[in-house]
């Protein structure tokens, strides 16, 4: 083999971990709502000292604030600070077309929501308008065992929470400020949006708003 030969082979061993994976992108520019857009429900969407507000509004169906790009495979991070009354979550492999329930929301969802709520549900994998709870199963008695605490333990009511999100083919994973919720295999959906949820209130005119803040993302 060539010297040339033989550095080029060398440069590619150690370039190809470091392609393994892309930068981490922004999704969210901290001063206006470029690049996402609402689906289904009126809940009112702003931008407010860099964070992304989302506010209920009275007999509204669950609404989502959506990336415009579609995304397969990737870790997503965000901060996320919950309402004491309303559960919220995050689409993540979102799916919206005009064969399933006239463009109704479906897909993945991490679920988030302040502990007050006792129900011991942040960061589990609820399939939203199609199949319901995937992990934990509802009421599942062990869940979060397996990772050491409840979320009761590491949620954080009142102030802002990190979340992780990691989609690598079937396996979907999450982590609440640095512990780990979920580990899932399902293949159903393998690519969709990002969607920031508010969830519908029904007949209660008391506003309730939910927000995110350094949303970002990275390819796998």
């Amino acid at each position: 083999m060539s010297r040339i030969r033989l550095w080029v082979c060398i440069a590619m061993v150690l370039v190809s971990p470091m392609c393994a994976a892309e930068k981490w992108l922004d999704l969210f520019n901290g001063k206006n709502l470029k690049g996402w857009e609402r689906k289904n429900g009126e809940a009112i969407f702003r931008v407010e000292d860099k964070c992304i507000v989302g506010q209920s509004v009275p007999n509204e169906p669950n609404s989502f604030l959506c990336t415009k790009n579609e995304y397969k495979n990737f870790i997503l991070e965000f901060e996320f600070m919950a309402s004491p009354t309303m559960n919220s979550g995050v689409m993540i492999r979102g799916l919206s077309t005009k064969e399933y329930q006239n463009f109704r929301v479906h897909g993945y969802q991490v679920e988030l929501e302040d502990e007050a709520q006792e129900r011991d549900w942040s960061g589990g994998i609820y399939d939203e308008a199609r199949r319901g709870w995937l992990f934990p199963m509802k009421d599942d008695a062990e869940w979060g065992k397996e990772f050491g605490e409840t979320s009761k333990g590491i949620w954080r009511d009142g102030q802002w929470n990190r979340v992780r999100v990691k989609c690598d083919g079937d396996k979907i994973q999450t982590w609440i400020n640095g512990q780990q919720r979920a580990d899932l295999r399902d293949d159903m959906t393998t690519k969709g949006f990002i969607g920031l949820q508010v969830h519908g209130v029904g007949d209660r005119e008391e506003a309730m708003t939910v927000r995110w803040r350094r949303i970002r993302i990275q390819k796998l």
